[in-house]
């Protein structure tokens, strides 16, 4: 769900309603391995300059999809983070959720970011990560529905969204 909020909101969000319920669904429950937690670590605390250090982290090839692209280096992974970065302001992410087995890791996520008009905004999301032998994410996948927690929430275009789900339900 993409929300609009204002400044005050977006410092004070707190965990949503099933994790408020759900303590177990807690980033401060998190029973991953270290790798995963230094990840995570990295990514809630991200800045632009850290990019250049995705390759602690990522290998390379990496397939990495999401849905306005899908890439299959580290450096066009980094492109990505980099233009990120350029088109709005103070993005930061953060983990409600992080479930390991193996060498597979889902996370959940809140996207929190000002747009360039100053406007706070949080998109919902998912990702499922795979780590390689050398125990670096060679798969990284996020999911989350670009037509509800985007397109809905712009002017016009969401206008014809919502009329457009509405017919179809």
């Amino acid at each position: 769900m993409v929300a609009q909020i204002d400044s005050h909101h977006a410092a004070q969000m707190g965990p949503s309603t099933h994790q408020k319920t759900n303590p177990f669904m807690t980033a401060q429950n998190r029973t991953v391995s270290d790798r995963t937690r230094a990840l995570l670590h990295w990514f809630e605390n991200l800045q632009s300059t850290d990019v250049a250090r995705m390759g602690q982290y990522y290998a390379d090839p990496v397939f990495f999809k999401d849905p306005f692209n899908e890439v299959s280096s580290l450096a066009a992974v980094k492109h990505i983070f980099d233009d990120m970065f350029k088109r709005v302001d103070q993005p930061r992410f953060v983990v409600t959720t992080a479930i390991e087995q193996g060498d597979d890791c889902f996370l959940t996520w809140d996207f929190l970011f000002n747009t360039k008009g100053g406007k706070p905004w949080v998109i919902r999301g998912a990702s499922h990560l795979r780590y390689d032998a050398a125990g670096l994410v060679a798969f990284h996948r996020d999911y989350w529905d670009a037509a509800e927690e985007l397109y809905e929430k712009l002017p016009l275009i969401g206008a014809l969204m919502r009329w457009l789900k509405k017919r179809a339900g």
